[in-house]
């Protein structure tokens, strides 16, 4: 069978799935409107909606292979997570009668069963309405449309933000002003600590940048981790290259120590959310099953409403995320051996691992692009309305 799909289609397809697929602005919206705008053999072999088509085994190792990346992203909350999972057994078994019970007082256990309650409602809604929304919806107008409609999603996501704008302060303040030895328990036991309870690196890393804060913003930890060569070192300091040295590595551990305690203290708050409040940010999901409709900007805005910050919103959405997009790979996974891909499977994995790079890149700059509260969701508001109105126009006159 010749291939019905190319390279440059599988490397360009693949690198919008992997970025738009963290960003909310809807990736199964582009796997379906890229095609068809640029047309020709593009439209022909990109057709989601045909019968026998090997774009859909494309879209599985895509969705595969960024579910991956995000794991591989957030690691050490997934180790957390896993492990809180399978503490929460740990009282079931216990030999000490009448202690024998299902224990969710850790933050890192309750956080494992609300991802599991939240992945229920769009993974039952998946499997019962796949079929029917791919070949109903997934057409390039109505596509359109629905990523128009995303963007005022987002809009209302904003105005819920603004809205909260004294939670959002609260919360910054409350991580710059986070001192040694205040961490949370469940940061000592991920391995992030100081056995002896000191924050050594953290010392030691302001100790060399002498306490200063360039950025104004209160937060010695950030100011410790942006600088240049000689910036800090050389004359005003002294000890040359190898007391910079240790400067630096000194002040990287840091930072790494402080994103870590900063993940955690999110998870503490987002699991102060009800379990009524952990399904429902899951099953907003289920309006991504709309191509044009994001995941991550429907649990985002939905988290808003429910009381989260929308940094906490964006991290939950994106801890949601990775399970739901990784276990609909794998039960579409036949597709990718089935007899549609035979002569493509070399553009599949070259697509696939694009995808799986520009989901990584997309979600390292989000997680820094949303953790300022004075980034907006407004960009991609814009973008979703510009593009889906746009082209619902050039699709229908042509």
């Amino acid at each position: 069978m010749d291939p019905t799909l190319t390279y440059p289609e599988a490397i360009v397809v693949g690198l919008f799935q992997g970025v738009t697929e963290l960003f909310p602005v809807s990736s199964l919206g582009h796997s379906v409107l890229i095609p068809a705008l640029v047309g020709g053999n593009w439209k022909a072999d990109l057709d989601v909606t045909a019968a026998q088509s090997p774009y859909l085994a494309f879209i599985v190792g895509m969705h595969v292979a960024t579910a991956i990346a995000m794991i591989i992203y957030f690691w050490r909350d997934w180790l957390r997570i896993v492990k809180g999972f399978f503490g929460s057994f740990s009282q079931i078994t216990s030999p000490v009668p009448g202690t024998r019970r299902f224990d969710l007082g850790d933050t890192d256990q309750k956080l494992a069963w609300m991802i599991i309650l939240g992945t229920i409602p769009v993974g039952l809604a998946g499997v019962a309405l796949d079929h029917t929304v791919r070949t109903v919806f997934a057409k390039p107008i109505p596509t359109a449309i629905f990523l128009a409609i995303n963007g005022l999603i987002l809009f209302g996501g904003e105005f819920m933000r603004r809205r909260r704008a004294g939670l959002e302060a609260e919360q910054a303040l409350d991580e710059r002003q986070m001192a040694p030895g205040r961490r949370s328990a469940e940061y000592d036991r991920a391995g992030y600590g100081d056995p002896a309870g000191h924050d050594r690196a953290g010392y030691a890393g302001r100790e060399a940048y002498g306490n200063r804060d360039p950025y104004g913003d209160g937060d010695p930890y950030r100011a410790g981790s942006q600088h240049g060569p000689g910036q800090y070192g050389g004359s005003q300091y002294g000890g040359g290259g190898r007391h910079r040295a240790v400067s630096h590595a000194s002040g990287q551990r840091a930072v790494k120590q402080h994103e870590a305690d900063r993940a955690i203290r999110a998870d503490q708050r987002i699991t102060r959310l009800s379990w009524l409040s952990a399904l429902a940010l899951g099953a907003s999901q289920i309006l991504a099953l709309l191509p044009g409709i994001s995941r991550d900007g429907s649990v985002m805005v939905a988290g808003l409403v429910r009381g989260l910050s929308r940094q906490d919103a964006a991290r939950f959405s994106f801890l949601l995320s990775a399970p739901v997009i990784f276990a609909a790979g794998v039960f579409k996974a036949s597709e990718l051996l089935g007899s549609e891909t035979a002569g493509i499977r070399g553009q599949i994995l070259v697509g696939s691992i694009i995808s799986g790079i520009g989901a990584y890149l997309a979600l390292r700059f989000l997680d820094k692009y949303l953790s300022n509260p004075k980034r907006t969701l407004t960009p991609f508001a814009v973008y979703c309305l510009v593009m889906g109105i746009g082209s619902a126009l050039y699709l229908g006159i042509g």
